[in-house]
């Protein structure tokens, strides 16, 4: 007679709670999972690389040991012969075994109770702040408002109809055409927001995607929330297009600092787009010579960005030296970089394969990562012990790079940075 085996595959079960999971739910054990399962169960998921895992059976369940603690439930007898076993009493006030007194907090002067339990209204600040926090729409805010105030919650004179048309206020600092919407007063909007506006303070940000072009302002210490400026569904990047965006912001009049992805700035001033000879618009770096590129660390400075020198074919429309780069797409370069230099067939290309499945292998050839994939790595610690000594050095050497000079934390600001560079 043939043994009984389940259908399922062992491996269809999840390793934590145990309910079949098809395979197109099912996922890997992460690093991170495994770190989570040790915080929370106080153990470490082991016996990964075993097909079999001997466990307490009948005859070695005496070895079992229960922790003394209230949150353990004890053994219980299935039939009347087998014996109860008599748990030792626990301490029900841990505070008599220890070294410390205990003060109670009726006798301590400085200690006061909140006995006052009446309901706390929303004045129309705290309910604006709430609305934000919330993220809600105009029927949102309305409904939310209609809410609290069936409840009595609405502190008098907190109004919330005013919410279906709260944008009235600032359509007068906006103009539409055909194919774009942009702010025609920055001045009056910023007044109206209440804010003290100073252009050196706060820098444009343009980028589109498969949907829109937009233009921000983002305020250079982050003080302030971004303020879009400029808006189109039509527009798709290019010279035309980001001149005419220009042109409407008046940046001509506030010569704000710009900052983009390098397609964006690229286009800004007037260079060549695709896989042109000189991409940079600092020096001329040769992208043809690949042999060199390993090798030489000073490339001639770029002199001027005439139109028909070194692939720039248009004017540019922006001072050169307004051009902020953005320290993430230069991140990422360099982690592109450095999985294109890894060998395909070691060990090193192969765990970032495990640690990102359901990214490509095509992708990951080409180092195609975004910014959460970078920091992913950089606190994985079995990662470099797959690489090879030349590897690990490349590595560290990266690390350091976006610890010591790119991240936020840096104890010296990007304008000192640039300054001495």
């Amino acid at each position: 007679m043939s043994s009984r085996i389940c259908v399922n595959h062992p491996d269809k079960f999840c390793y934590i709670c145990g309910r079949y999971t098809i395979g197109k739910q099912s996922r890997n054990i992460t690093n991170w999972i495994g770190e989570a399962y040790n915080d929370y169960f106080n153990m470490k998921i082991t016996n990964q690389d075993k097909s079999q895992i001997h466990g307490f059976n009948t005859k070695n369940k005496g070895s079992i040991h229960y922790p003394e603690v209230s949150s353990v439930t004890k053994p219980i007898p299935v039939t009347l012969s087998d014996s109860i076993p008599i748990p030792p009493t626990l301490n029900d006030n841990p505070a008599e075994d220890s070294d410390f007194e205990c003060q109670d907090p009726e006798q301590d002067d400085s200690f006061t109770y909140c006995t006052d339990k009446t309901p706390k209204l929303f004045d129309q600040l705290q309910l604006n702040d709430l609305v934000r926090d919330l993220g809600l729409s105009k029927e949102k805010s309305e409904l939310l408002g209609s809410k609290l105030q069936e409840m009595n919650l609405l502190a008098p004179e907190t109004g919330f109809a005013w919410y279906r048309h709260r944008e009235l206020e600032f359509l007068q600092f906006f103009s539409e055409t055909n194919d774009l919407v942009y702010c025609n007063n920055v001045d009056g909007l910023m007044e109206k927001l209440g804010l003290e506006y100073h252009a050196s303070e706060w820098r444009f940000f343009i980028d589109s995607s498969k949907r829109s072009l937009k233009g921000v302002l983002l305020h250079n210490g982050n003080q302030y929330a971004s303020i879009p400026i400029a808006h189109s569904v039509h527009l798709s990047e290019s010279y035309g297009n980001l001149e005419k965006v220009l042109v409407a912001v008046k940046y001509e009049q506030h010569q704000w600092k710009l900052c983009g992805d390098l397609k964006v700035l690229t286009m800004l001033l007037g260079q060549q787009s695709g896989y042109a000879k000189y991409p940079c618009f600092i020096c001329q770096w040769d992208s043809r010579a690949r042999e060199r590129h390993w090798e030489q660390k000073d490339w001639p400075l770029r002199q001027s960005l005439d139109p028909g020198s070194h692939n720039v074919i248009n004017e540019p429309l922006v001072d050169p030296k307004n051009v902020l780069l953005s320290p993430l797409h230069i991140k990422l370069g360099l982690m592109k970089q450095f999985v294109k230099a890894l060998d395909k067939e070691g060990q090193c290309f192969k765990h970032l394969q495990k640690v990102f499945p359901s990214l490509s292998e095509a992708k990951i050839k080409e180092g195609v990562f975004v910014g959460p994939d970078i920091r992913i790595l950089m606190k994985t610690t079995d990662f470099e012990e797959v690489m090879t000594k030349d590897e690990r050095s490349a590595w560290t050497s990266f690390k350091k790079v976006v610890d010591g000079f790119w991240e936020i934390t840096k104890r010296i600001t990007i304008r000192n940075l640039s300054e001495t560079c």
